[in-house]
């Protein structure tokens, strides 16, 4: 902004007393200092200095319109400290929405460390299963779970995200065991309306099999509750049944389908550029959290190890 810049040389003049002063302090030629005084003179249309061989006065203008630049400078200065400040630690207001499930179990119970760390930071979290525009709603960041599309929003993966095509004993007993997908077309399937088609990668390689649910829901949360209550069969995620699928209360079924490797969990937010420090903070606080092995696959290790082979025959 040539016209603030202005605004600081003359400033300088007056303070140091003399246009040579001023060059000295920063860093300019003398005649580049007088050259833009004179310019700031013509644009403003009066003179503010009286220049003799020895000093420099100002003029009555002059006087009047350095208070002024004064002030201006000072609100310069201060805007400047304030977005620095910001940008040296986390504060402000984090605004982040996430799926609900998953924002329940695995952000909320960790938000006091977080924030134990950032005093100075104000958390909005909004829970929810349907894709916010970050942009237009004011986020800074989300939290998705899924294969990403092609996008000018960044993504940055948190963690892989294993899923599995499981259902209650209690069911089994009941309805038997499916041994092929095609089999499920005779069990009661459970999935919620963003997830009726199920990306599995089998013996065959990725296979898009769609589901027919039994229940029309936009929950997640009420899909699990039902397969937990031995209703149907459903693909579910470790981070979300990981507990039940430790202590045999959901039995993987079909192990030789796992969900498509390209599903993860991932922080998404709308630009690298200028990436606020409360963003970078909470991006790489989820990281360190989950990491490559997440806790939630903690005592999953046979189930782990049949998907692993499962997804080795699929890649061959």
């Amino acid at each position: 902004m040539p016209e603030l810049i202005d605004m600081e040389i003359f400033a300088r003049v007056v303070t140091s007393g003399s246009m040579s002063g001023a060059a000295r302090e920063m860093s300019l030629s003398p005649a580049v200092i007088s050259k833009r005084i004179q310019r700031l003179e013509d644009s403003l249309g009066c003179r503010l200095l009286q220049r003799t061989t020895r000093q420099i006065n100002l003029t009555e203008a002059g006087q009047g319109y350095y208070d002024r630049v004064i002030a201006i400078l000072s609100s310069v200065e201060e805007a400047k400290n304030f977005v620095t400040t910001r940008n040296v630690a986390a504060s402000g207001t984090l605004r982040v929405t996430a799926p609900t499930s998953f924002g329940r179990m695995h952000l909320a119970p960790h938000l006091s460390k977080f924030l134990d760390q950032h005093p100075d930071l104000r958390f909005n979290l909004e829970l929810t299963d349907v894709y916010l525009d970050l942009i237009s709603e004011g986020f800074d960041l989300a939290i998705r779970i899924g294969e990403l599309e092609d996008s000018s929003l960044v993504a940055r993966r948190l963690s892989g995200n294993h899923r599995f095509i499981c259902a209650a004993p209690t069911y089994l007993q009941e309805h038997g065991e499916p041994q092929t997908l095609d089999d499920l077309a005779s069990h009661i399937c459970l999935a919620s309306s963003a997830q009726d088609v199920w990306r599995l990668e089998g013996p065959d390689g990725p296979i898009n099999h769609r589901v027919y649910s039994f229940v029309q829901t936009n929950s997640s949360e009420v899909v699990r509750e039902m397969v937990m209550s031995g209703v149907g069969i459903a693909l579910r995620s470790s981070w979300d049944v990981g507990p039940e699928l430790r202590d045999g209360k959901l039995k993987v079924i079909l192990p030789q389908y796992i969900a498509s490797r390209h599903v993860a969990i991932h922080a998404i937010y709308p630009s690298r550029r200028f990436l606020p420090v409360k963003v970078r903070a909470f991006i790489d606080f989820l990281a360190d959290l989950y990491g490559p092995q997440p806790y939630w696959d903690d005592g999953l290790g046979d189930i782990l190890a049949a998907a692993g082979q499962a997804e080795v025959t699929a890649a061959g």
